[in-house]
């Protein structure tokens, strides 16, 4: 056997001084080792190359053995660490708001848009959007803001889809009955675009956790049915500093605004500052509402939202867009902040428009 390790020492050595690349000289040593083998199985037993190569195949079949665990145990080792290396650099790419290989095609529309263009598709990247409601307007909202690229969407909600929520409520279907909408929408959601980020939170939004859930967005959406609901994420936002786009519906009527006094413009409370009585605002389910219109006034939410983070344009901040389904009009109503506000005191009354 030391004859054959010798062969192999000198094969090694003359493929490195020639510069024959490591998988040449693996080659030629393996070629050896089958020969020697083959040797040992077709020369009849005491043949002086058998002798001098061990006597028996038995050796250098149990070398092989130790060799291929070695190997194993290298390739599998650095197999993990090549996994961890992959996970540990998409880690870094989400947090760095980076585009993922591939993921840049799929934008391409807004790309070549001259007014969004790569930078503000990178700030679509690196956003943070809360949507409150999954919906009717929450559902073309999310859609939206998934297919266009939004690198984070939470959405919380803590009802379950039925059967009289799809005349309307898109990102939801059939199968998706009694489940869980936050749930339902991060499935189609991540359909779209595998490529976000999608928290789904399955409760109420109440005083308890409002402000630390909004401290984590950068922008509020707020697709709710309830005048509480509204109220409290008004008053959050307002707190923390937070645009809020807000949108509301009744049968064919739908209405956006946005809301962010710290810039410019009156906040929620300013323009509704108290619930109306019950009965004079019903709910979608109590009036009805058509199919349609939560898709239109939804997509206007989410174009409001696309501006917002990008700076695109002219978000609606101190303006609202009233869409008229039955009869295909539309108008635009300017608002004021009121000084006696509780919640922003009229800050956003004097305050010069800034973007």
């Amino acid at each position: 056997m030391l004859l054959i390790f010798l062969l192999i020492a000198g094969l090694w050595g003359v493929g490195l001084l020639m510069g024959a690349p490591v998988r040449a000289r693996l080659v030629m040593i393996g070629i050896l080792y089958l020969g020697v083998v083959l040797g040992h199985l077709v020369l009849p037993p005491g043949h002086a190359l058998r002798e001098a190569t061990g006597g028996s195949a038995a050796g250098w079949l149990i070398l092989a053995g130790f060799l291929a665990l070695g190997f194993a145990y290298a390739f599998g080792i650095r197999r993990l660490r090549d996994i961890t290396r992959n996970r540990e650099t998409q880690e870094t790419t989400k947090r760095q708001g980076v585009f993922a290989e591939g993921e840049l095609d799929r934008y391409a529309r807004h790309v070549v848009l001259r007014e969004l263009g790569g930078p503000g598709q990178k700030k679509l990247k690196e956003s943070k959007v809360l949507v409150v409601g999954a919906g009717g307007l929450g559902s073309p909202v999310l859609l939206y803001l998934a297919a266009g690229g939004v690198g984070r969407i939470g959405v919380i909600d803590d009802d379950v889809v039925d059967s009289g929520n799809l005349q309307r409520q898109i990102v939801h279907d059939d199968p998706s009955i009694g489940k869980e909408k936050v749930f339902s929408a991060q499935e189609r959601m991540l359909a779209i675009n595998p490529f976000v980020d999608v928290r789904p939170y399955k409760r109420r939004l109440t005083e308890e956790i409002a402000a630390d859930l909004i401290a984590d967005y950068d922008l509020v959406l707020d697709g709710t049915d309830n005048f509480d609901t509204r109220y409290l994420v008004n008053r959050t936002c307002v707190a923390q500093g937070k645009p809020l786009v807000s949108g509301a519906l009744s049968q064919w009527e739908g209405q956006v605004s946005v809301f962010h006094p710290q810039v410019s413009g009156p906040c929620y409370q300013c323009i509704f500052p108290e619930a109306p009585a019950p009965g004079l605002a019903p709910s979608c389910a109590v009036a009805g509402v058509l199919g349609p219109l939560p898709g239109v006034v939804g997509s206007m939410m989410a174009v409001e939202a696309v501006k917002q983070i990008s700076g695109a344009g002219q978000v609606l901040r101190g303006d609202m867009l009233i869409y008229d389904a039955l009869w295909s009009e539309t108008r635009k109503i300017g608002l004021k902040a009121r000084v006696d506000c509780p919640v922003c005191g009229g800050r956003g009354a004097n305050t010069a428009e800034t973007s």
